[in-house]
C-alpha cells in the first residue's frame, strides 16, 4: 500500500499564493506518476496537474496552464503544487493522487491523501 499526506492549504486572497505539498510512504517503488485534483462542491473532480516520477514528464490542465507547477522530490517522495495568482473560482478540496501509470485518467490513480481545503478569497 502507499499513503499519501498533503499539507498547505489554507485561506488566501484573490492573486495570492498557496504551496501544496503531498509526501508518499509505503509501497512507493508502485508510484510511476502522481497528480494534482481537486473537487469544488456539486462538481465533479478534475486533474488539475499531472507528473511523470522518473521522466519529469508534466501536464497542465487548461485553467491553471501559467499559474500552477508542478514538481517532485524523488529523495523524499513528495509532489508539490505551487499555485500563484489564485482566484476564487479555484476554491475546492485539492487531492494529491498516485498510480502506476502516467495518465490523465483518474481513475488510473490507485492511492488518494485525504484532501486539502484552499479558500480564495476575493
Amino acid at each position: 500500500q502507499v499513503q499519501l499526506v498533503e499539507s498547505g492549504g489554507g485561506l488566501v486572497q484573490g492573486g495570492g499564493s498557496l504551496r501544496l505539498s503531498c509526501a508518499a510512504s509505503g509501497r512507493t517503488s508502485r508510484i510511476l506518476a502522481m497528480g494534482w485534483f481537486r473537487q469544488a462542491p456539486g462538481k465533479e473532480r478534475e486533474l488539475l496537474s499531472a507528473i511523470n516520477w522518473s521522466g519529469g514528464r508534466t501536464y497542465y490542465e487548461d485553467s491553471v496552464k501559467g499559474r500552477f507547477t508542478i514538481t517532485r522530490d524523488n529523495g523524499k517522495n513528495s509532489v508539490y503544487l505551487q499555485m500563484n495568482s489564485l482566484k476564487p473560482e479555484d476554491t475546492a478540496v485539492y487531492y494529491c493522487a498516485a498510480g502506476g501509470t502516467y495518465s490523465y485518467n483518474i481513475n488510473d490513480y490507485d492511492y488518494w491523501g485525504q484532501g486539502t481545503q484552499v479558500t480564495v478569497s476575493s
